[in-house]
């Protein structure tokens, strides 16, 4: 297995969430999806030689995600994750990629709207974080939902993530 190396941080410091749980769940998702043979094919990683993987976590309120989300994507509105691929989206040779660590970049993440949208689909806080943050991990590893077959292929992969921590 890859070596791993997440930072997850919680900047919202009125919001009180178990740190240690969520991160060594987040690890538990994260090394089903970088040994998933499917993903990683499919994956910015395909061809590429590593010996550690490296990206960060930020948990945040919506008022500082929207901030984010007008300074950066110019949509005026919080959202509930925003990721930063820095090596998917760098062009060839100028990736994020040093002594063998590649860093995928930063997942942004929304409390806010987390709890919002876990009452509005009805589960539990926990599940749609966790489906939220693979989300992040798989742009992170170039994969979008411009249609409905990539969409799908997020949304499977999301799902089979998540059911890791159960």
């Amino acid at each position: 297995m890859t070596n791993l190396n997440i930072f997850l941080e919680n900047t919202y410091e009125n919001y009180d969430i178990d740190e240690v749980k969520t991160y060594n769940n987040v690890v538990k998702m994260a090394e089903y999806i970088f040994q998933d043979k499917e993903i990683m094919s499919l994956s910015c990683l395909c061809d590429v030689e590593y010996t550690s993987i490296s990206f960060d976590i930020v948990l945040m309120n919506n008022e500082e995600i929207h901030r984010i989300n007008k300074e950066y994507r110019k949509k005026d509105s919080p959202t509930d994750v925003i990721t930063f691929a820095l090596f998917a989206d760098s062009p060839d040779g100028q990736n994020f990629f040093l002594d063998g660590d590649i860093n995928l970049g930063e997942i942004m993440v929304s409390l806010d709207r987390i709890e919002e949208q876990a009452q509005d689909n009805k589960v539990p806080f926990d599940d749609e974080l966790y489906f939220i943050i693979s989300h992040g991990i798989l742009h992170l590893l170039g994969f979008d939902h411009q249609n409905e077959d990539d969409y799908n292929f997020m949304i499977s992969n999301q799902n089979k993530a998540k059911a890791i921590i159960k």
